[in-house]
């Protein structure tokens, strides 16, 4: 997420030079992420001997708990400057903002993007934008352990444990409507391409949906 808010005001900055030329775009976005479960497995806080390390699901060590699959809710912020009609440039963060289940643990994915866009059709109503760029993927983890005192007073803390960044290269293509004059919805399909994410996941290849609703500052 900082790293989405220290280009914000680079976007701020150019607002009337774009306005002057094209349009600056401001969008929140609602969707989901998917990768499947990596077969590995983390032993949980009742081993004596191997507590949060690896294991092998499905053997004689009960202790052991299947990493999770990637999924549920994600949230997006993005922008865009269109310097010209149909080229600009813009990032986006995508993150779950609630955090899921992953053997013992439980994990948060975060996806940053840093993008060209490219518009090669534009209508009054409806333009065709395809993204591609470059971002860093980051997975965090934190543990949860609750204790009581009796059984009148129960407490939960979570305690964070590590978190794994890697490269990303970005490929989207959405098709942006317009509501009004200055409000738009866009459906919007990605592709996150992750080296290294199979240390966490199934899959290097992260396929995400969101439909993003903006407001556009000038014209196209």
């Amino acid at each position: 997420m900082k790293r989405f808010w220290l280009c914000l005001p680079v976007l701020l900055c150019a607002l009337p030079a774009a306005q002057a030329q094209s349009a600056v775009d401001f969008n929140v976005g609602f969707g989901s992420a998917w990768d499947s479960s990596n077969g590995a497995g983390v032993d949980n806080l009742n081993s004596t001997t191997n507590a949060l390390g690896p294991c092998i699901p499905h053997s004689s060590d009960p202790n052991c708990q299947a990493t999770g699959t990637l999924g549920g809710f994600f949230l997006g912020f993005g922008g865009d400057i269109m310097f010209k009609e149909h080229f600009g440039a813009g990032a986006e963060v995508n993150f779950q903002p609630s955090r899921q289940n992953y053997g013992p643990l439980q994990s948060r994915e975060t996806f940053f993007d840093f993008n060209g866009v490219y518009q090669p059709i534009t209508k009054k109503r409806a333009t065709l934008q395809i993204q591609g760029g470059i971002g860093t993927a980051r997975t965090s983890f934190v543990v949860s352990q609750s204790a009581c005192v009796g059984t009148a007073v129960c407490t939960t803390s979570t305690s964070p444990i590590g978190s794994s960044t890697h490269f990303q290269v970005h490929v989207g293509a959405g098709v942006q409507i317009a509501l009004t004059d200055h409000i738009f919805l866009r459906p919007q399909i990605d592709l996150h391409y992750v080296p290294s994410l199979t240390d966490q996941y199934g899959r290097n290849a992260v396929p995400e949906a969101t439909i993003w609703l903006g407001y556009r500052f000038g014209e196209r």
